[in-house]
């Protein structure tokens, strides 16, 4: 079965309570339960996470080798943890970012991710629907066959 890791990072525990103008209104819970639902639907096994310390994603990242892929929220560290984005990095492994908001139409710090050079895509401002297209699109990616730039050309 296919095995994803869902992180969520700093103040995404309070989502529902935290700037639902930007956010919205729905709680971390109400995300997880959506996505092990559609996980369900799909047959993809999920392992969700929150942490408000980059040192314990690291860490979970470090210590998931049974994930075939990662979907991420690094909050307010995608803007500035190299650690983060070189951890992404090392788990060698497809991963999408999401952020509930349009990080590009926020504050000027806010429009460069430095954890996005280690994702395969980013998904920004669509809300928690965000976190479902995560997920659909993570699924293809693990379960449909890659062909070759070779064969891709023909």
């Amino acid at each position: 079965m296919t095995r994803i890791l869902v992180l969520n990072g700093p103040n995404l525990g309070s989502l529902g309570r935290r700037d639902p103008h930007l956010y919205g209104s729905a709680t971390l819970a109400d995300i997880e339960a959506c996505l092990h639902r559609r996980a369900a639907e799909l047959r993809v096994e999920l392992r969700c996470e929150q942490s408000n310390h980059e040192g314990t994603l690291i860490d979970l990242l470090e210590a998931e080798v049974d994930a075939d892929g990662c979907i991420i929220n690094p909050g307010g560290l995608s803007h500035v943890s190299i650690a983060l984005a070189d951890a992404l990095r090392t788990f060698a492994r497809p991963v999408i970012e999401v952020h509930l908001s349009n990080i590009h139409a926020r504050e000027p710090y806010r429009h460069t991710s430095l954890t996005a050079e280690a994702a395969r895509g980013v998904i920004a401002g669509l809300g928690a629907d965000g976190y479902r297209l995560a997920l659909e699109a993570l699924a293809r990616l693990l379960t449909t066959p890659t062909t070759t730039d070779e064969e891709s050309t023909r």
